[in-house]
């Protein structure tokens, strides 16, 4: 499968997951994910998932500094509900970096490394997305907002003979390129623009 090259330029990040550590599944508990990887979770590269793998990795990287983010370490809340806009596609791409799952999750080990219920919905308090440190208390709450990255003005009037299935190749390929290179955008150019991902507020449980 091949993926646009500029994929191999998003930064990736590295985790440390005690679990995959105790099971041998990766030397010291670290995994490097790529955008790729977000990708072939969600089938398809779109500002959404572009967005989500911005947030996350800002997020785990404001709560940890230069120290390796843990994976299961973290638990997730949602303004939101599942079902609502992008929610979930935004969600799965939480739980691929942080563990963090919902009642479906990995349950534990000997009452360790579970990652059931750390991910939640419309819950009261949270405007956007909040990420907390398990084990220190440490939250942070972040936005999303792609406006400063608008979309080429040719995809709206390409997209209705795509859908309908009247499109030439060529105007196929064209909307392709057109759409990732708003991702591209978003996720080089624009990888440092705290524009789009705001943080709305750090709390600490020892403050």
């Amino acid at each position: 499968m091949a993926f646009p090259a500029f994929f191999d330029d998003v930064p990736p990040i590295t985790l440390r997951d005690p679990l995959a550590e105790i099971l041998g599944a990766a030397e010291n508990g670290l995994i490097e994910y790529h955008f790729a990887d977000a990708v072939r979770l969600a089938g398809h590269s779109c500002p959404t998932v572009a967005g989500a793998w911005l947030m996350t990795t800002r997020a785990l990287k404001a709560l940890y500094g230069d120290a390796v983010p843990e994976r299961g370490g973290i638990s997730v809340a949602f303004g939101d509900s599942q079902g609502g806009g992008v929610t979930g596609v935004i969600a799965s791409i939480v739980t691929l970096l942080t563990g963090a799952a919902g009642i479906g999750g990995f349950k534990g080990l000997g009452g360790r490394f579970s990652r059931r219920d750390l991910l939640s919905f419309e819950s009261a308090g949270v405007e956007d997305l909040r990420f907390t440190r398990r084990d220190t208390g440490d939250a942070i709450e972040i936005g999303l907002d792609l406006s400063p990255v608008p979309g080429d003005p040719r995809m709206g009037a390409l997209l209705p003979g795509l859908l309908a299935g009247s499109a030439s190749a060529e105007e196929a390929r064209l909307f392709g390129h057109l759409w990732q290179q708003r991702v591209q955008r978003i996720l080089i150019d624009h990888h440092d623009d705290e524009r789009l991902t705001p943080m709305r507020r750090v709390v600490s449980a020892a403050r």
